[in-house]
């Protein structure tokens, strides 16, 4: 009984005391303040070519290809179009490099290895053919290896589907931060770089 009493005291008397509670403000947001919206004058239409491939992966450049349509899709800042769809700009790649350094093994076993794989794209304006982005990116993934080698090779296949996909989210990251610091308006409004006329005074298709 005691202690009821002395509860109710003191809640009397804090309010007395001049101790207030007050938030100030907004308040919290989650996920923190809202950042202010790029602000872009269109998406540009992008068509993305055949990829090429110089290593000994065959085919794997149509897999990389459909990871870059879904990537620039997704977080580009790009409208994917067919080649033949009016794009703005044309995307071309290539499978420059793909290796296997080996990461753990000992006299007898190679018990885990790596996927590296170097790819580079350039993009060009549609109308003028004027190379506007140009990137090398590097994707690696890692895997262990097993007795069975029907199964390592699943296991490669994975790392090096994965190593693809970390390929195209790079370079799709790295558009969208071209894109949105309006580097890409920079690059088109560059003049195009006349051919360099050869010696004798004369420019190629020109007659004397």
């Amino acid at each position: 009984m005691v202690w009821l009493i002395m509860f109710f005291a003191l809640s009397v008397s804090l309010p007395g005391c001049g101790y207030q509670f007050r938030v100030q403000g907004a308040g919290p947001t989650v996920g923190g303040a809202s950042e202010t919206a790029t602000k872009r004058p269109h998406a540009p239409r992008l068509a993305i070519l055949p990829v090429a491939n110089s290593t000994y992966e065959a085919n794997f450049e149509v897999k990389l290809a459909n990871y870059l349509r879904r990537e620039f899709s997704a977080g580009a800042g790009a409208e994917i179009v067919g080649p033949s769809a009016g794009a703005d700009l044309y995307l071309s790649g290539q499978i420059m490099q793909i290796t296997l350094p080996t990461l753990s093994f000992d006299q007898t076993t190679t018990f885990e290895s790596r996927v590296e794989m170097l790819v580079s794209v350039r993009i060009e304006e549609a109308k003028t053919k004027k190379v506007v982005w140009y990137q090398v990116a590097k994707g690696t993934s890692e895997f262990f290896l097993t007795q069975d080698l029907q199964f390592n090779r699943v296991l490669q296949n994975r790392a090096l589907e994965q190593a693809g996909r970390f390929v195209a989210e790079d370079l799709a990251s790295r558009f969208l931060l071209f894109l949105d610091t309006g580097e890409l308006d920079k690059a088109l409004k560059r003049p195009v770089k006349v051919e360099a006329v050869p010696y004798g005074g004369v420019q190629p298709g020109v007659p004397r």
